[in-house]
């Protein structure tokens, strides 16, 4: 008798807005080897895929080689873990349905599986993050755009076509900003990245008080939190805005789901108190009163690059394995 030999290895890929990352994770996802590229460097998607697909082979082959890999799985923005597409990105460069998967299986001659970022970071957060232990809970990603991936009763809830989640698709205000979408009004325009970023230039623009905020050029969220630390009047209002808008996004969330905890990860919780104080209270205040001091609201103490790539191996595990090269 053949014994079958197990392999031991899968890749994670997190395809990022302006940054790709990919690793080789073993079985107790220990991060084996690790490297980035830019993904706005690739404007043409077969350029993009002709590169990923090099640097995932270089980096497999100078860790332990193809034999050890089962198989691969991909982060990415707006895709859907049923149907292996990237479906009508809004923040990425590449519009339209991309049947990423079965590209870069054909490819890479090995099994892979995709979904969007905000189920992937669940699925790190699970295995080896705040959620460890955890069944029923929701994970929000926020930084240039915004999702969610809902956990309930251990299993990932995905909806009849693979979108459920999509609470920065929610209206906040109506006939208000244009969101990615195409829509007005969503949650993501207004407590992500460009939402941060626009609410403080209204600010500026409609109050005669000076900020430090007015010296960049090219306002980020990040200089508004340094600025916030300044004690800038205008960056604070900023994020308790933004921290307002969140708390009553996630209450209304919390309220439909009941879960034990609500994971923020992204850029966007990295301001800190200075968002969070807000979002809290604002939760607290509308959150369904039977519910209330029930549901935690954590920020992810896992670093964004590891746990996105360790949340797609995991999901790399999961698909069926295929290999042209047994």
């Amino acid at each position: 008798m053949e014994l079958t030999k197990v392999k031991s290895r899968v890749v994670g890929v997190d395809i990022g807005v302006a940054v790709t990352t990919y690793a080789v994770v073993d079985l107790r996802g220990n991060i084996i080897a690790q490297d980035h590229f830019s993904t706005l460097e690739y404007p043409n998607l077969d350029n993009y895929l002709a590169v990923l697909c090099e640097k995932i082979i270089n980096l497999v082959e100078a860790n332990g080689g193809y034999e050890s890999i089962r198989s691969i799985g991909v982060c990415c923005p707006s895709s859907n873990f049923l149907t292996g597409c990237i479906e009508n990105a809004a923040n990425l460069q590449w519009k339209g349905v991309i049947p990423m998967a079965a590209m870069m299986r054909d490819r890479l001659g090995l099994a892979v599986a995709l979904t969007n970022n905000a189920q992937c970071t669940a699925l790190g957060e699970q295995a080896f993050g705040a959620a460890h232990g955890m069944k029923d809970f929701i994970v929000i990603t926020l930084g240039h755009g915004m999702g969610s991936c809902i956990f309930s009763n251990g299993r990932m809830h995905l909806g009849t076509k693979g979108f459920a989640g999509e609470i920065g698709h929610n209206c906040a205000v109506p006939d208000g900003r244009l969101c990615g979408c195409g829509h007005h009004g969503c949650l993501e325009a207004y407590c992500a990245y460009k939402g941060v970023v626009r609410t403080a230039k209204e600010l500026m623009e409609a109050s005669a008080e000076p900020s430090l905020m007015a010296q960049y050029e090219t306002l980020t969220p990040e200089l508004i939190t340094e600025c916030c630390e300044q004690g800038d009047a205008l960056a604070i209002e900023t994020y308790r805005r933004t921290g307002e808008m969140l708390g009553r996004g996630l209450a209304n969330y919390a309220s439909i789901l009941n879960p034990e905890a609500i994971i923020l990860t992204g850029s966007i919780p990295r301001a800190g108190r200075w968002l969070l104080e807000t979002t809290e209270q604002v939760f607290n205040d509308t959150v369904f009163h039977n519910i209330k001091g029930q549901t935690k609201i954590v920020v992810s103490s896992m670093k964004d690059g590891e746990r996105d790539v360790l949340g797609a191996s995991v999901l790399a595990w999961q698909v069926k394995e295929y290999s042209l090269f047994l």
